[in-house]
């Protein structure tokens, strides 16, 4: 597994910004605003053709991380949001365990395998489409030896669990961030 922190700062893409950690019970919030961003980011909308822009100036990526421990296996949801506040897509990262850098930034052992998720037109907190995405970097993470075959075939379960959450509106996470996107101090 990989470790990765969570701080978009040294984004090479993005030249101006805030970026601000919360805690809350279970979670832990990394808010990030792009105010400048010279080279956008579009993406591929699960089950349609064309991209959705997920990156550019005046967009949020904002992050409910577990609390969960290291070892424990888990996900993370960022949000990521256009200059008006609506989700443009949801992005979960599969991990082994989390905890906190000494930056003061938290940080996951990636498990490779992503679960993504496009908002409803009629409302952005209902996930219409889903995909689950590199699998191709799990499978080479096994053929490495950096996961085992178990490791492998549970992140897949727990994919396909997320993937269901989302589609039926009951991933926790989720409601994590909305409450926290409507009411940030509470």
């Amino acid at each position: 597994m990989k470790r990765k922190v969570f701080d978009l700062r040294p984004w090479a893409r993005v030249t101006r910004h805030d970026q601000t950690v919360l805690h809350v019970p279970g979670h832990v919030i990394v808010d990030f605003v792009a105010h400048e961003v010279h080279r956008p980011l579009d993406v591929p909308i699960p089950g349609q053709a064309g991209l959705r822009r997920v990156l550019d100036s005046g967009y949020r990526w904002v992050r409910a991380h577990p609390t969960s421990g290291e070892g424990v296996p888990g996900s993370a949801l960022t949000v990521q949001l256009d200059p008006s506040g609506r989700p443009v897509q949801f992005y979960i990262d599969l991990h082994g365990g989390e905890g906190w850098h000494d930056s003061g930034h938290p940080w996951h052992d990636d498990l490779y395998l992503d679960v993504i998720g496009h908002p409803a037109e009629h409302d952005p907190w209902v996930i219409d489409a889903t995909a689950i995405i590199d699998g191709d970097e799990l499978d080479e993470a096994v053929t490495q030896g950096l996961v085992t075959p178990d490791q492998a075939d549970a992140t897949w379960a727990h994919a396909r669990q997320v993937e269901a959450q989302l589609r039926s509106g009951t991933y926790p996470p989720l409601h994590v961030l909305k409450r926290y996107l409507e009411d940030p101090y509470t």
